[in-house]
């Protein structure tokens, strides 16, 4: 039997058998079940599998495996073991979010965070790939600008790079409505339509006839297009499938084809129109103030002490599965600056790891520990090109000590890239495979970060982890 098969059945057994998992879904390190009764799951036997890197609990079981085998694995369960995918969920959301709850117990933050990672994690493919297609077309319409390229073959390439880029994050609002949908239980199609809304030319006509629209500062609007970006489209959806839900109980079968989609989709384009854009907009200006102090500030002290701080501190928001709450700030930075300079900070998060693993592996080989040279040799190459949990379920959590020094030897590094202005058109994996999505001139800048975080955390391992904290482990 193949070796991801033979995983696949094993985190199946574990986690209380095929008819306890709502569903199965991955991101790229990690499989991701909704458990019907989270108190079946042997979490202890779950992480004592071979194959499995770690655990992290929550409304959504997830079960870190590496970067590929998260996918096959999700795979191998849907067609071979008949398990439902994430999207394909039809029950309520509310129901499926008391199911998981049994037996567990989590707050408003995590389970928002929760909703957040499960809309948005589908969409990182699409992120990406737009991203390197938005950063090679800059470049090519910079140098043919510059004159340093010519002619209608480096046109039609700029065309085709801006072309691809723009049809995710010039839509990247009809998207969000698409998910929100599914992760609600609206009608994925009416999800898309709230967000479009909040992008459509006629926002604008309207904000000017009701007398909202600053002709001057159109950004300063009460309602404006784009106003509440993508907060504004979850809010929106939210509503939506509350809406929609009620409004099918009270239409006949007969007439609910047309009259539920016509009804609901007027409620809330009205509720859109005069409370969600206008609210969520004013939350995402003062995010935006709020981000201009600390990671846009004029002051260079200021910005050398929070790059430092938000790419020390990143390690466990990743570990608590946290770090998907920031994919909301990363859009608003994208619609407010013209890049994402959050991203390429915390980025360095994951470098610091790579070089806190150099310094442990060093470590055990002198004291003789080919257990945990494997295991690094194993998650290293994943580190560098971005993928840092094998890192961290693998080695440097497991080890302690090191998940600690890898995030202050990463600030360094966070330092650098904040008080240099390092943008990204978007956001993704980080690690060298990022370099394509920053901006033209912030990739130098950004490699060197990287650098900055390697040595930082390989110097301060090596001086706060003995020989003897890596010989028996």
């Amino acid at each position: 039997m193949e070796a991801n098969t033979v995983l696949a059945g094993k985190i199946l057994e574990q986690v209380g058998g095929a008819e306890n998992v709502l569903s199965a879904s991955n991101c790229m390190t990690r499989l991701r079940m909704r458990l019907k009764d989270a108190s079946k799951a042997d979490l202890a036997g779950l992480k004592a599998t071979e194959g499995v890197l770690g655990v992290v609990e929550g409304a959504t079981l997830q079960v870190v495996v590496g970067p590929g085998k998260a996918k096959k694995v999700a795979d191998i369960l849907v067609e071979e073991f008949g398990l439902a995918r994430d999207s394909a969920v039809t029950e309520d959301w509310e129901e499926n979010k008391a199911a998981v709850k049994q037996g567990q117990k989590k707050g408003p933050l995590k389970t928002a965070l929760e909703t957040i990672a499960g809309i948005f994690i589908p969409l990182i493919p699409a992120i990406i790939a737009a991203g390197i297609f938005n950063g090679v077309g800059s470049l090519l319409a910079t140098m043919l600008k510059q004159q340093a390229i010519a002619g209608p073959g480096w046109e039609f390439a700029r065309m085709i790079c801006q072309l691809a880029g723009s049809a995710f994050l010039g839509y990247f609002a009809i998207f969000t409505g698409v998910n929100a949908a599914k992760r609600f239980g609206a009608t994925e199609a009416l999800g898309g339509m709230v967000g479009a809304m909040t992008v459509g030319a006629q926002i604008n006509e309207i904000s000017q006839l009701l007398g909202l629209f600053n002709k001057d500062v159109p950004l300063n609007s009460i309602l404006t297009t784009g106003k509440g970006g993508i907060i504004g489209v979850i809010v929106g959806v939210y509503i939506l499938a509350k809406v929609e839900k009620r409004v099918r109980k009270l239409v006949p079968d007969v007439l609910d084809l047309v009259f539920t989609p016509l009804l609901t989709l007027l409620i809330v384009a009205l509720g859109m129109v005069f409370v969600v854009m206008p609210v969520s907009g004013y939350f995402s200006d003062w995010l935006v103030d709020a981000l201009g102090l600390i990671i846009n500030s004029d002051n260079t002290v200021v910005s050398i002490v929070s790059g430092y701080v938000l790419a020390a501190l990143f390690l466990p928001m990743v570990l608590l599965g946290l770090h998907h709450g920031l994919i909301p700030i990363y859009a608003i930075q994208l619609q407010n600056f013209g890049g994402v300079s959050l991203f390429p900070v915390l980025a360095m998060a994951g470098a610091g790891q790579v070089g806190a693993a150099v310094a442990i592996w060093l470590k055990a080989r002198k004291v003789k520990n080919a257990r945990i040279q494997s295991v690094i040799a194993g998650a290293l190459p994943a580190g560098v090109l971005g993928i840092g949990e094998p890192l961290i379920y693998g080695v440097t959590l497991p080890l302690g000590k090191p998940f600690i020094t890898a995030g202050l030897g990463a600030g360094f590094g966070g330092a650098y890239v904040m008080a240099t202005g390092v943008m990204a058109g978007s956001w993704g994996p980080s690690g060298l495979v990022a370099l394509p999505l920053m901006q033209p001139g912030s990739i130098m800048n950004y490699f060197v970060g990287i650098l900055i975080s390697y040595v930082g955390g390989f110097l301060i391992t090596s001086l706060f982890i003995k020989e003897s904290d890596v010989a028996n482990v």
